[in-house]
């Protein structure tokens, strides 16, 4: 796998010393390449200290980026002194890269600001930011207004603004699969394929009728049969199923791989009842569960958009998500019941086991219901995520937040956690007045920040932020 790589521009002002940018070019590259990053930027044997301080400077940025476009996943511009605003903005938008920018400033140091040393990096971050606003150029900033490449603030933003780029560059082009046909009682999960597409996200559906017909043709002696009955076992207690249940899940699961990499779909939302407990006597929740534990993010109820949501948060992490349902009020008034009937990631549980669906269960038969995962959600910070489509208002919305995912484990059955959640009442009223789904997609890390920056400032998605 390749690098994640940067476009970099030195900003110049020709009345400021020319160490600033020699010393300040060296550090930033270092600490770029040190992060495992790689950098695009003009030489000293190009422009002036490799620097973009005139028009033409900025012509010769513009082009060697475009020439690296396809490895470019965002570009920062660091400032070692005041910097030329309007050679950065020409810069970037001759690249014709649409890809996040961050800005950076050096900062001075207060005991040299006399004419050899001052830098006025503090002044110059401004005018550039003026300046790509003019341009239509988005962008994001580092925490505090300047810092030293060296410094473990900077080394946390930059490690902030790759995710963001990740982000970004991966909600281009996706595709998400629909497998089977909303269930009819869930209006809630309803969504707008038109919006999405518009947006750059595409929905490839197939029916359940050809998933079954395919797996009447795969045979049960297949060694990708065994080998998905292995990996169920590997990672699940598994003997409260029956044999011929757990072979139906593996067929499933592979007759589901096939589908998805024939068709390059990202995420998939799954009609998980009750279809297929009527004509394949098995919930399709653990090989659920086996998908977004491979980074492959499944969603229960044909939820669309919770599969997008899962998406967004792995990418922002490099961690499975889960779907959950806010299911229950708890004990405190800050704290929720997250439930599902259990297909969360194996690696989000304490431990879990393979079981019949108890509340699907009830309608389909215990018999016909195996393959649901059941556990506790391991107690860890957690950041979770609901997108949306409003066709009212004819764009895609959003709300993130972070909260912890306690030590107790409540007295139910299922796929459970008991989450706290700072004003977890205001939430509640948000969700409400606002009309979003009763799922939400969860990711234990802290990244919604990072979300944030990335749907609002970049793919134009209205985010609110439940801090």
């Amino acid at each position: 796998m390749s690098k994640t790589a940067f476009g970099l521009i030195i900003g110049n002002r020709e009345f400021f010393p020319d160490k600033l940018v020699e010393e300040g070019r060296e550090k930033i590259i270092g600490t770029i390449e040190q992060m495992g990053y790689e950098v695009v930027t003009l030489r000293p044997s190009e422009t002036k200290l490799g620097a973009v301080e005139t028009w033409k400077d900025a012509v010769k940025c513009g082009k060697l980026f475009q020439e690296n476009s396809e490895k470019i996943q965002g570009i920062i511009v660091s400032l070692p002194n005041f910097g030329d605003e309007k050679a950065v903005a020409k810069a970037i938008r001759d690249s014709q890269l649409n890809v996040p920018v961050l800005i950076h400033a050096f900062p001075d140091n207060p005991e040299k600001l006399d004419l050899a040393n001052r830098r006025d990096s503090f002044c110059g971050k401004i005018s550039v930011c003026n300046n790509l606003r003019q341009f239509g150029i988005k962008f994001s900033l580092t925490r505090y207004h300047t810092e030293d490449p060296e410094s473990e603030e900077f080394r946390q933003d930059l490690e902030k603004f790759a995710r963001v780029c990740r982000v970004v560059n991966k909600m281009k082009n996706v595709k998400v699969g629909a497998v089977g046909a909303r269930p009819s009682a869930f209006n809630t999960v309803r969504f707008s394929e038109k919006l999405l597409e518009r947006w750059g996200v595409s929905v490839e559906t197939v029916d359940l009728s050809e998933i079954f017909s395919k797996m009447n043709q795969t045979l049960d002696q297949d060694p990708r049969v065994e080998e998905k009955i292995n990996d169920l076992k590997r990672n699940f207690r598994t003997s409260a199923v029956p044999d011929k249940s757990l072979k139906q899940m593996a067929k499933f699961g592979v007759v589901l791989d096939e589908w998805i990499e024939e068709n390059d779909i990202q995420a998939t939302a799954i009609q998980c009842w009750t279809s297929i407990e009527r004509n394949l006597h098995i919930t399709p929740c653990a090989i659920m569960s086996l998908l977004s534990e491979k980074l492959q993010p499944s969603a229960c109820e044909v939820d669309i958009m919770g599969a997008l949501s899962m998406y967004v948060l792995q990418l922002a992490s490099d961690k499975p998500s889960a779907l959950v349902d806010w299911n229950n009020n708890y004990r405190e008034k800050d704290e929720v019941l997250l439930f599902h009937c259990g297909n969360f990631p194996a690696s989000l549980y304490e431990e879990a086991e393979i079981r019949y669906a108890d509340v699907i269960g009830t309608t389909v038969g215990h018999e016909n219901a195996y393959g649901s995962c059941a556990g506790k959600i391991k107690s860890s910070p957690f950041t979770f995520l609901r997108m949306t489509t409003d066709e009212m208002c004819g764009k895609i919305r959003a709300y993130v937040g972070e909260g912890k995912i306690e030590e107790e484990d409540p007295k139910t059955f299922g796929s459970r956690g008991v989450a706290k959640i700072e004003r977890l009442q205001n939430l509640m009223q948000y969700i409400c007045k606002s009309g979003f789904e009763h799922h939400v997609a969860i990711n234990l890390s802290k990244v919604a920040e990072i979300v944030k920056e990335a749907l609002e400032n970049y793919l134009g998605v209205e985010v609110h932020y439940h801090e």
